[in-house]
C-alpha cells in the first residue's frame, strides 16, 4: 500500500511541475510549432486528477490546509457569484474567472505533494529557470522591439506583466545562486539574473523598476548584509548600473517625461489615463461595493478597454470589498508564515529560501500598487511556498532540534537530527 501511495504522489507531482513548467515557461509562445498542442490544458486537467488521486497518498489531507487557501477558495467561489450576478458581462467573468480557478489546483496540489524541502526546491527551480528562459528569448527575439511588447505571447506580451514576473521570480534565482556549489552552477545563476535584469531594464516598465529596487534590496539585505556576503551587493549593483548604462535609454525617457510634466509624450499621457482609471475604479466600487462588476469587466465599465493599473483596486472593483478582503488576508497570510519560519529554524538552506520569498512577496506588495495583476499566478504561487515551508515536520524547522556551536577559527557547526552540517554562513 505504501508503494502504491508513493507512486500516486511521483506521478502527482510530475503533473505539478508539468503544469507549472507550462504556466511559467509558455513553451507554446516559446515555439511555434508547440502552440497547436493545448499544454495549459492538458496539464491543467491533469492536475485536477491528480489533486484527487493523490488524496490520502501523501501526509497531508484536506484537514491541513491552512487559512490562506481557504480564503483562496472562498475568493474564487465569490469570483464566480460576481460573475453570475454581474452588471456587465457575465459570460466573460464566468470564463476569467473559470481560468483563474486553475491556479486553486495548483495551489492544493502543490500543499499535498510538495511535502519536503527537495520538491519545494524543485518546483521554485522551475518557475526561476523558466522566467530566465523566456527574458533570455525575449533579449534574443525582441532586443529593438520597443518594450519587448509582444516579443513574447499570453501575460508575457504586456511590457508590465513581464516586468512584474521577472521581479517576483529573481530572488529564487539569488536564492539558488548563494547555496550553488561549484563555479559553473553559480555562473549560470548569474546569467539568469543579468538576462532577466536587461530584459526587465528594455521592458521600461517605471513600475517594475521601482519594483524591482524594492525587492532586490530587500534580498540583498536578507542574503547580502544578514548572510555577510559583501560580494553579492558589490556585484549586482556594479551589474544593474553597466546594465542601466547600456540598455535604460528608453527607461530614463519615461520617467523624465513624469518629472518633467511633460503630458505630451506616451509616458505623460499613460500618467494621466492611469489617474483617471483609478478615479473610474472608486466609482465601480460605490457602484457595485457588494459583488463588484465581475472579473476583468472594469475594461468594459471605465469606458475605455483599459484596466486600473492596481490589483488591490482591480480586484476591489471586479469582486467587491469582500473580495478584496479576502484578498488582503490571504497574501497576508504569506507573511505570517515566512515569521514562523524566520522564528523556528535556524537551518541556513531554509533561511535563504525563507528570504527569497518574503523578497519575492514585498516585491508583489509593493508591484501591486502600480499594476493590474490581481488574477496572475506567480504571487499566489509565491504564498504556496510560504505555506509549504512553514507546514513541514517541526524536526527539519524547529529551533530546538538543531544545535549551533563555534569552532576555534569562528566557523560554525549546526547539529541536525544529529548529523553535522557545517555551515560558514547564515541569514
Amino acid at each position: 500500500m505504501e508503494e502504491v501511495n508513493k507512486y500516486e504522489s511521483g506521478v502527482g507531482f510530475f503533473w505539478l511541475a508539468a503544469f507549472y513548467f507550462v504556466n511559467c515557461a509558455r513553451p507554446g509562445d516559446l515555439v511555434h510549432a508547440f502552440s497547436f498542442i493545448p499544454l495549459a490544458k492538458l496539464t491543467a486537467i491533469a492536475a485536477v486528477f491528480m489533486l484527487f488521486f493523490s488524496a490520502g497518498s501523501t501526509s497531508r489531507n484536506f484537514r491541513d490546509l491552512p487559512k490562506e487557501s481557504m480564503y483562496l477558495l472562498f475568493l474564487i467561489l465569490l469570483l464566480f457569484l460576481s460573475a453570475a450576478l454581474s452588471p456587465i458581462w457575465k459570460g466573460g467573468a464566468f470564463f476569467s474567472t473559470l481560468e483563474f480557478s486553475k491556479v486553486s489546483v495548483a495551489w492544493l496540489l502543490t500543499f499535498f505533494l510538495v511535502t519536503n524541502l527537495a520538491r519545494l526546491r524543485r518546483i521554485m527551480f522551475i518557475q526561476a529557470v523558466s522566467v530566465a528562459v523566456v527574458s533570455a528569448a525575449a533579449l534574443i527575439k525582441g532586443h529593438n522591439v520597443p518594450r519587448l511588447h509582444g516579443v513574447i505571447g499570453g501575460f508575457y506580451a504586456n511590457a508590465n506583466d513581464f516586468a512584474f514576473a521577472i521581479v517576483l521570480s529573481i530572488p529564487f534565482c539569488l536564492a539558488f545562486l548563494v547555496s550553488a556549489r561549484g563555479v559553473l552552477r553559480k555562473a549560470a545563476w548569474c546569467v539568469c539574473i543579468l538576462s532577466m535584469t536587461a530584459a526587465l531594464i528594455l521592458t521600461a516598465s517605471r513600475a517594475g523598476f521601482i519594483d524591482l529596487v524594492i525587492s532586490g534590496g530587500v534580498c540583498l539585505w536578507h542574503l547580502g548584509i544578514k548572510g555577510r556576503r559583501a560580494y553579492l551587493i558589490f556585484g549586482l549593483v556594479v551589474a544593474a548600473v553597466a546594465l542601466l548604462a547600456v540598455a535604460g535609454g528608453r527607461l530614463k525617457d519615461r520617467f523624465s517625461a513624469i518629472s518633467d510634466g511633460d503630458t505630451t509624450s506616451g509616458a505623460g499621457t499613460s500618467y494621466q489615463a492611469r489617474s483617471a482609471l483609478i478615479s473610474r475604479s472608486f466609482d465601480a466600487i460605490t457602484d457595485y461595493p457588494i459583488l463588484g462588476v465581475g472579473a476583468y469587466n472594469f475594461v468594459v465599465y471605465s469606458g475605455t478597454w483599459q484596466e486600473v493599473h492596481a490589483s488591490y483596486l482591480q480586484i476591489a472593483a471586479e469582486g467587491g470589498i469582500l473580495a478584496l478582503i479576502l484578498y488582503l488576508s490571504f497574501f497576508y497570510q504569506g507573511f505570517k508564515n515566512l515569521r514562523q519560519v524566520f522564528a523556528q529554524t535556524q537551518d541556513p538552506e531554509l533561511r535563504v529560501l525563507a528570504a527569497a520569498l518574503h523578497s519575492s512577496l514585498i516585491g508583489f506588495v509593493v508591484g501591486a500598487c502600480f499594476a493590474p495583476e490581481a488574477y496572475q499566478f506567480f504571487p499566489y504561487f509565491t504564498v504556496c511556498y510560504t505555506s509549504v515551508l512553514a507546514a513541514m515536520p517541526s524536526g527539519k524547522r524547529a529551533s530546538e532540534s538543531v544545535v549551533v556551536r563555534f569552532t576555534s577559527s569562528g566557523h560554525r557547526i549546526v547539529h541536525t537530527q544529529g548529523a553535522p552540517v557545517p555551515s560558514k554562513q547564515a541569514i
